[in-house]
């Protein structure tokens, strides 16, 4: 599959992963449609790329399915899937404050986790429709996971939980989807500068990045979209996971 041919949906497509991921596909000649939540800045990142935007929440079912059909028709087809939308939360099991606010466990996993799956069955679901190509192949899904899966920190019970699931569906999904001629794979970035990473501040990044084996920085979003479009682009990637962290393993 080759990016000019590639019609791809990027949830979370008005910041951070997914944005980059939104303009890198549009400049290397994707059709691209991306949903993200109403009132960020999805009419910007379309104004300024030429993609198309559709404001959806990834947990419910209705509103991803409208998107879907909305981008499908815009584009002319899809057979690519990037999703970024997910949120970060910290608490210890028992703090301060008593146990681990149970709300706040559950919208983690919903987001990040239930999330990233009901984009992913219907995403899946319009792809078995298009006619295969000369591999057979009718569509691919990227995922993101996180480096907290394999070596989750304090305080990232829930974060780590719903990371981990993200990960751990890509190879039964795989299997799932083989027969149909769709692919999927996850990545499992570092620590990317991201304006969720961004919010605390120069001093707290510059001591995240100290940990990181080389490059001794952060990540760029840029780089993570450029393994996306590697993943799309070669057919024998499936079922599994791709680090990219610059070697960091979280202490």
């Amino acid at each position: 599959m080759q990016l000019e041919k590639t019609f791809a949906i990027v949830t979370g497509g008005a910041s951070g992963l997914g944005e980059a991921c939104v303009r890198h596909f549009r400049a290397q000649g994707a059709q691209v449609a991306f949903i993200d939540l109403p009132g960020v800045r999805g009419d910007e990142v379309a104004a300024e790329t030429g993609a198309h935007f559709t404001p959806a929440d990834v947990t419910d079912e209705g509103s991803v399915q409208a998107a879907i059909t909305t981008a499908k028709s815009a584009m002319g087809g899809l057979n690519a899937c990037v999703t970024c939308a997910g949120i970060a939360t910290g608490a210890k099991t028992v703090g301060r404050d008593g146990a681990h606010p149970l709300d706040a466990f559950q919208r983690t996993i919903s987001i990040n986790l239930v999330g990233t799956f009901n984009v992913v069955r219907l995403a899946a679901e319009a792809m078995a429709k298009n006619d295969p190509n000369e591999d057979g192949e009718r569509g691919v899904i990227v995922t993101t996971a996180s480096v907290a899966a394999f070596d989750g920190q304090k305080g990232q019970s829930a974060y780590t939980a719903s990371k981990a699931g993200v990960s751990g569906m890509t190879l039964p999904i795989a299997r799932d989807l083989g027969s149909l001629g769709i692919r999927i794979m996850s990545i499992a970035p570092g620590i990317f500068r991201t304006p969720m990473l961004e919010g605390l501040g120069e001093e707290i990044m510059d001591g995240l990045a100290k940990d990181v084996v080389f490059p001794h920085r952060l990540g760029k979003p840029q780089e993570f979209a450029r393994l996306a479009e590697f993943i799309v682009t070669c057919p024998y990637l499936n079922g599994s996971t791709i680090r990219i962290d610059g070697g960091l393993r979280m202490p």
